[in-house]
C-alpha cells in the first residue's frame, strides 16, 4: 500500500520559513520522481514543485522560484520542501505526492501551512 505522510506545516508570520517533509512507504521511493502540490482555501490543486529520481533535476512553479527548494534523501525515504520567505498567499494545504500527482492515490493527507501576521 503506497503511503505518504506530510509534516512540518504550521502558522508562520509573513516572512518566515517551514520546512515540509515527507515520508513514504509501499513503493520503491528512488525509482520515482517527486513532487509538492498544494491547495489553497476555495481554489484547485496547484503544482508547486518536483524533483527527479535521483534528485538530479528540480522545477518550481514561478510563484515559489526562488524561494522554496526541493530536495529527497532516497535512504530515508523522504521528501524535503524548504519554504522561505513566506506570503499570505502560500497559505494552503501542502501534499507530497508520486507521479503522476493529479491521481489522489498518490498524495497524502496533507499538511496545513499558514502565513498570517
Amino acid at each position: 500500500e503506497v503511503q505518504l505522510v506530510e509534516s512540518g506545516g504550521g502558522l508562520v508570520q509573513p516572512g518566515g520559513s517551514l520546512r515540509l517533509s515527507c515520508t513514504v512507504s509501499g513503493f520503491t521511493f528512488s525509482s520515482y520522481a517527486m513532487s509538492w502540490v498544494r491547495q489553497a482555501p476555495g481554489k484547485g490543486l496547484e503544482w508547486v514543485s518536483s524533483i527527479s529520481a535521483g534528485g538530479g533535476s528540480t522545477s518550481y512553479a514561478d510563484s515559489v522560484k526562488g524561494r522554496f527548494t526541493i530536495s529527497r534523501v532516497d535512504a530515508k525515504n523522504t521528501l524535503y520542501l524548504q519554504m522561505n520567505s513566506l506570503k499570505p498567499e502560500d497559505t494552503a494545504v501542502y501534499y507530497c505526492a508520486k507521479s503522476p500527482w493529479i491521481r489522489s492515490e498518490n498524495r497524502g493527507q496533507g499538511t496545513q501551512v499558514t502565513v498570517s501576521s
